[in-house]
């Protein structure tokens, strides 16, 4: 995984959270820094000033929830176009899931590469995902659900996706014959949107 960014903590702040690089700008691993007593933990799981401190777009428009009822779910590879693109926080908070984004910036240096992290009710890790990314998961147990935490509005008119199995995206998912919706099935291929 990439280098991690530590800045401590003091009494009036709290416990920060834990920003690790992944190589492709602004796509950071977050994880949770707790502070454990003889009752359990207490962590921050979000901070805006924390998130403005690494150029990361700290806006929450809206916050999703998605229930997944048997392992082997695949849903996206979501994304939403111009001009409503969306950043977003993700976190898998009951179950476990296979994690992966897609890099849509032309301009970056890892246009159309895809990143993958395992997020689980566990680990208590999130990935925070900037614009220009479409995102997808596949659940690895039964009963999971993931929350988000979205920087845009949903605007159907703007929502658009990958093919999971798009041959160009190589991407590697830990579950053959996923379950999934009509629509993530149809999405096109890359060769298919070049046309």
């Amino acid at each position: 995984m990439g280098r991690q960014v530590r800045r401590p903590h003091s009494r009036t702040e709290g416990p920060r959270l834990k920003f690790i690089e992944t190589g492709f700008p602004g796509l950071f691993v977050v994880d949770i820094n707790p502070v454990t007593d003889v009752r359990g933990f207490f962590a921050r799981s979000f901070c805006v000033r924390e998130f403005e401190k690494y150029g990361l777009d700290p806006a929450v428009a809206q916050c999703n929830i998605s229930f997944n009822e048997n392992a082997g779910t695949l849903r996206g590879l979501h994304y939403q176009a111009a001009p409503f693109e969306e950043a977003k926080l993700v976190r898998c908070t009951v179950g476990a899931i296979h994690d992966v984004v897609v890099d849509l910036r032309r301009e970056s240096p890892r246009f159309l590469q895809s990143y993958a992290v395992e997020l689980t009710a566990e680990n208590r890790r999130m990935i925070f995902v900037p614009k220009g990314f479409a995102h997808g998961f596949q659940t690895l147990s039964d009963r999971s659900e993931v929350f988000y935490m979205m920087s845009e509005f949903y605007h159907p008119e703007s929502a658009r996706g990958l093919r999971w199995n798009d041959p160009a995206l190589a991407i590697r998912w830990p579950l053959e014959n996923p379950i999934m919706s009509e629509k993530d099935q149809a999405y096109p291929l890359l060769t298919d949107l070049e046309k």
